[in-house]
């Protein structure tokens, strides 16, 4: 458990510094661009839609930058127990059978994610067939690898939860 715990602390971190690292690169390139047409189309300068031109790809990259925080995001939202929750039972039952409740709902969105990563990965096989490309003549998939990962690290962060609510469970019917 100890380990577990260890790991979730650990891609906690580097969830957090890598949305903080992207969604860097997004403002800089935005604002990259926002500047460059305005001194294109208010300015008159050709060298600025030159420079555009030389950096088309940033815009598409800022897009593939949306997804990547927006698992990362979930993933440490999830980990924090501050996800999307549809909470019917918490009224109804007894206080000490909210821990297993938590421990079934953590049991079957850790299902859920292994399934969703099975689905990505066949996903990604598929594009990896196809052969398309994307900004600077990278292969699609790439883009796309955050669609297994991210599954993957809210698999983790709901693993931790079940195994947290297993050991509570076991307790407070103990009591």
């Amino acid at each position: 458990m100890i380990v577990l715990r260890l790991v979730d602390r650990i891609l906690a971190r580097i969830e957090g510094w890598l949305i903080i690292a992207m969604l860097s690169l997004m403002v800089i390139f935005t604002f990259f661009q926002v500047v460059l047409r305005g001194l294109y189309t208010h300015g008159h300068l050709p060298w600025a839609n030159t420079l555009m031109g030389q950096i088309d790809w940033s815009e598409p990259f800022v897009r593939l930058l949306v997804l990547w925080i927006t698992f990362l995001g979930a993933s440490l939202l999830t980990r924090d127990g501050k996800h999307i929750q549809i909470d019917l039972f918490s009224s109804i039952l007894p206080p000490r059978w909210l821990p297993l409740r938590d421990f079934i709902l953590s049991t079957v969105c850790a299902s859920l994610c292994a399934m969703m990563i099975k689905v990505c990965v066949d996903y990604l096989s598929m594009e990896m067939e196809f052969g398309g490309t994307m900004f600077l003549a990278l292969p699609t998939w790439t883009g796309q690898i955050i669609l297994p990962a991210g599954f993957g690290l809210l698999l983790v962060h709901f693993l931790v939860k079940a195994v947290d609510q297993g050991i509570q469970t076991v307790r407070s019917i103990r009591e």
